[in-house]
């Protein structure tokens, strides 16, 4: 639904891939903002969303924080410190600035940093959408329809701008949740991080093994879901597995213990607990299924 009078005269998208390009779309398409304008690191990447209609206007990154009264940071988030530093002392005191980075309390840490007394105008978010794709070719206008959107509100922050982005969210259709920062970097390192990497060290089996052409020729759907995740930005994967790393290591240790038990039962053949793993597996997604299909996501 578009609206009648726009949140915010002026947002500024910082990165114009797949989230921050589809932010633009979904903004515009929505009416939430009289002026989207870009900035980034790829001349390219902004003439490409410009041409494309998901943003209006190609500025410095400067020039956007002097401007916008909502700043949207989508970078990877191991350049939120230098990005963060480059526009604090350009950010307006009515100016709000929020993130989409994958970890919390490294985007946090950095906000604190650069920001100082500024701190509070930042507020933490992480979308739960996403693709294989990136760049501003793959935008979509429903990108954050019914997603999950997670605010991790800090002490500095005023009540009220948490309620603005919150509603900013809700207009794009996202269902938010708020929670600490550790708590969000410890759930989404299970079920976000570290899958991400068992899908890269899969396809990366796969593609340095000797006969690697003959396995993808007749690889299937099975192969194909659970790799599809590989496809994503190697640069922002690098970055999340380093900023949540206590985190994910954890997780991985966990992981590791299932494997050498499923790999000591295949050895000696004891097909019982392999069933009783699998069967265990297989009743908890499957319960999983039910239940997130059937549970509002809505959460306060």
């Amino acid at each position: 639904m578009r609206q009648a009078h726009p949140m915010f005269a002026t947002v500024g998208i910082m990165g114009v891939g797949l989230i921050g390009g589809s932010l633009g779309l979904t903004i515009q398409a929505h009416g939430l903002a009289t002026r989207v304008l870009g900035s980034g690191r790829s001349v390219e990447s902004l003439k490409t969303a410009q041409e494309l209609g998901l943003i209006d206007e190609i500025v410095s990154e400067e020039e956007l924080a002097t401007r916008a009264d909502l700043i949207i940071v989508c970078v990877p988030v191991a350049q939120s410190l230098a990005l963060f530093s480059k526009i604090a002392k350009h950010l307006q005191p009515h100016a709000l600035v929020i993130d989409v980075g994958s970890t919390k309390l490294d985007v946090i840490a950095s906000a604190k940093q650069a920001f100082g007394e500024k701190v509070g105008q930042m507020i933490a978010c992480h979308p739960i959408a996403g693709g294989a794709q990136h760049g501003p070719r793959a935008a979509k206008e429903d990108l954050f329809d019914k997603k999950q959107l997670i605010i991790c509100p800090i002490l500095e922050n005023a009540s009220k701008d948490i309620s603005k982005i919150e509603q900013f969210w809700q207009l794009l259709g996202a269902h938010v949740f708020k929670m600490p920062a550790l708590m969000h970097d410890h759930l989404f390192a299970a079920v976000s991080h570290l899958p991400h990497l068992l899908s890269y060290a899969m396809m990366l089996q796969i593609a340095q093994s000797p006969d690697a052409d003959k396995k993808f020729v007749h690889a299937g759907a099975g192969f194909r879901d659970f790799t599809r995740i590989a496809g994503s930005s190697p640069e922002m994967w690098t970055d999340i597995a380093v900023a949540n790393q206590v985190a994910i290591l954890a997780e991985l240790d966990g992981f590791l213990k299932i494997i050498e038990q499923m790999k000591h039962a295949l050895k000696t053949k004891d097909t019982e607990k392999l069933q009783r793993m699998f069967q265990l597996a297989s009743q908890s997604r499957n319960n999983w299924q039910v239940e997130s299909t059937l549970t509002s996501p809505i959460h306060e």
